[in-house]
């Protein structure tokens, strides 16, 4: 009889964790099936979509206000339907303000549940951890500092590394990366990434761009490459680009922003998963983030970190420049982004420590986190060799 899970995720890097992992339990379990809240990656992977996830890609208190009885309404839906037909393993893949929910109601009539990428409960919000202990059977934790924060609260968690670490290459041609785009190999190439989410680039990417006009004011011949996730956003931001830049040689595209940055000499980027993967690439980068202000002026009351980013959060010192709400401005992030273009140094520290964060990350993440769910669940009658 087949293995029957249950998965949630809900958005672009969430999708392409949840994939990863139904490949290494399909590797590692002989009969087993997905549906849920899925992305293109995790249905191509064999996922029965119950609901498409960019649904849950909401960022902010004040923008899940604005959607709270749709998601309510989802929640309730997929209650019913796993109440009435148990899966034997539900599996939350990030999305906490949604998934916790969730797993809790789900927890308490029987239903063994799984959180893969611990909530930032060392950041802010700590009291989730109450919530976490009563609905969440294990938690599979990305980065190596999140287990003992569980282990003190007796929750069963795993650090199981991160998977991008794994499919990263230590070392990356910037050569095929720049050739694969046309791109010449001796301009100075700067990446924007304003966000995936269409809030995330409503917020940022006017100063994103204005930043790098600004940079190109002192770079000689700087070119741009800026990958989006939708072609609606793509269209966006050539209008910003003409708006603000119309002089700056830049290439819009959708998808690759891997290559983009691996193609670039400086990432200018959105807080978030596109920042490990540019720590991956050990390119030097330059930080922004901006959400709604009465968003904003409820969390930071319960914010405990100095740091945002995940390098900075990762490193042992911190190296990367972060500009957040009122200092998200073109003219404070312009002169750092210059400096990792012209400052030998500067652009050496960065890389030096994103090559020790890379070796810490890299430990089979996918296959280590499926047989973890495995082993906890006595998930397989029958494992695969």
């Amino acid at each position: 009889m087949s293995v029957r899970v249950a998965i949630v995720v809900g958005e672009a890097s969430g999708d392409l964790l949840g994939a990863r992992l139904m490949k290494a339990l399909i590797d590692q379990c002989a009969d087993i099936e997905f549906e849920g809240v899925a992305g293109p990656l995790m249905q191509a992977a064999g996922c029965k979509v119950l609901y498409e996830s960019d649904r849950l890609a909401v960022m902010g208190i004040v923008e899940v206000l604005g959607r709270y009885r749709e998601l309510r309404t989802m929640r309730g839906d997929l209650i019913e339907r796993w109440t009435d037909s148990p899966p034997d393993l539900f599996i939350g893949i990030d999305a906490p303000d949604f998934n916790l929910g969730l797993e809790e109601r789900l927890h308490k009539i029987g239903i063994p549940t799984c959180h893969y990428v611990s909530p930032s409960v060392w950041a802010w919000r700590k009291g989730r951890i109450k919530q976490i202990k009563r609905a969440v059977d294990l938690v599979l934790t990305l980065l190596p500092f999140e287990k003992s924060i569980y282990d003190e609260n007796a929750i069963a968690a795993y650090f199981s590394g991160h998977p991008l670490a794994d499919e990263i290459p230590l070392d990356n041609d910037q050569s095929e990366a720049r050739l694969q785009l046309g791109l010449q190999g001796d301009v100075p190439v700067l990446a924007v990434l304003p966000g995936s989410r269409d809030s995330e680039i409503g917020f940022l990417a006017e100063q994103f761009i204005l930043t790098a006009k600004m940079t190109s004011e002192s770079v000689e011949n700087l070119h741009c490459v800026c990958p989006l996730v939708k072609p609606e956003q793509a269209e966006l931001i050539k209008s910003l680009f003409e708006q603000y830049a119309p002089e700056l040689p830049v290439k819009v595209m959708i998808g690759d922003a891997r290559v983009a940055m691996a193609a670039a000499d400086v990432v200018l980027l959105a807080s978030g998963t596109a920042t490990l993967e540019a720590t991956l690439l050990k390119r030097p980068m330059v930080v922004g983030y901006r959400i709604a202000k009465m968003t904003y002026a409820i969390v930071r009351r319960m914010i405990s970190l100095k740091h945002f980013s995940l390098p900075n959060l990762l490193a042992r010192q911190p190296r990367v420049p972060e500009f957040i709400q009122v200092d998200l401005q073109a003219k404070l992030m312009a002169p750092e982004v210059v400096k990792l273009f012209n400052d030998q140094h500067a652009r050496q520290e960065q890389i030096e420590e994103f090559s020790r964060i890379h070796q810490q990350l890299r430990c089979d993440a996918s296959r280590t986190a499926a047989a973890a769910v495995i082993d906890h669940f006595s998930l397989c009658e029958q494992r695969k060799a």
